[in-house]
């Protein structure tokens, strides 16, 4: 084996620096596994497009979430974890050592044990507006930042069991739900509409899109410029929030045809643990997840993921 290819294989390599892929950092090097954590070109995932963390545990008077995610990765490092900043193209799994090729880095790495910890990403409209005040009344994800809308109108984007789920969960906080969907009937599940339906805090607004998140001087959100798609009208609608609930991706596009994926995209795990289809290769985090989606859940199967991958590896020694 050559020389660079020596200085390039390791033992554990963990795709993914969001809660999860740093959570199994930390875990595989402190069992002395000596990860290499490629981080993407989003490192620290989405956490590191949130203002505010509220809900992790151990952070009392919460914390902005580039920070929470400069923590993780501080204490990766400790350990003696390496990063790599790139995308990897490529991959094949076919056989062992398993190897994989960094994007216009022409650079070949292989390892003995995968963890993938890609994460997932939320279905945005596009909109200049929207991206310019996420953080600032935009937001994918009521669970995480409901609280902050207390008393306060909202709206939800979408019309299926999330964009439901979403309503219903914004109840608890804010005086008025306003949900938009550009047909006239929802796709949700009849149990998800009739909850909704019967909520009163929960208004219905058909046939329209988004055109633009409007906010006072780009401080925050105090509106949306509405557009009705079967008359062509135009309104605006009052609200200090916007959560955009059209679904999620799974950034898992690398790993189609490599793993057994669901029909959304998710990888499938073997229940109660990481282990994926492939031997050696263990998925944590929102890749594998399309239920909670939270950075503390995340955390938690991204210890999983290095703990299957620790003992996989010492059965494979005691072999």
């Amino acid at each position: 084996m050559s020389e660079k290819r020596q200085q390039d294989h390791h033992r554990v390599i963990i795709l993914g620096s969001g809660p999860a892929g740093l959570t199994a950092a930390i875990y595989a090097a402190r069992a002395d596994l000596h990860p290499l954590v490629v981080s993407g070109n989003e490192p620290g995932g989405q956490l590191t497009l949130t203002t505010e963390v509220d809900n992790y545990p151990g952070y009392p008077e919460g914390i902005q979430g580039p920070e929470m995610m400069e923590q993780f990765r501080a204490q990766a490092e400790r350990f003696n974890t390496e990063f790599r900043t790139g995308q990897v193209e490529s991959v094949e799994l076919s056989g062992r050592p398993f190897h994989l090729w960094l994007e216009s880095q022409s650079r070949e790495l292989s390892c003995d044990a995968l963890i993938v910890a890609t994460g997932a990403s939320a279905r945005w409209l596009g909109l200049e507006s929207e991206t310019a005040l996420r953080g600032r009344g935009v937001s994918a994800c009521a669970t995480c930042d409901g609280f902050f809308f207390r008393e306060r109108e909202v709206a939800v984007v979408g019309g299926g069991d999330t964009a439901m789920e979403e309503a219903l969960f914004l109840t608890k906080f804010a005086s008025k739900v306003h949900v938009i969907h550009r047909r006239d009937e929802l796709r949700a599940s009849q149990f998800m509409q009739q909850r909704a339906f019967g909520n009163e805090k929960i208004s219905f607004i058909w046939d329209s899109v988004v055109g633009e998140v409007l906010s006072a001087e780009g401080d925050a959100v105090t509106g949306l410029q509405l557009r009705n798609l079967k008359s062509g009208a135009c309104s605006e609608l009052s609200v200090g929030g916007v959560f955009m609930a059209i679904g999620h991706k799974p950034n898992t596009d690398l790993f189609r045809e490599k793993l057994e994926l669901d029909d959304m995209g998710y990888i499938e795990v073997r229940a109660g643990s990481t282990y994926t289809s492939v031997e050696g290769v263990f998925a944590c985090g929102d890749a594998a997840d399309n239920n909670y989606r939270q950075a503390v859940t995340a955390a938690g199967t991204g210890c999983m993921a290095a703990i299957d991958a620790e003992r996989w590896l010492t059965e494979r020694e005691d072999e």
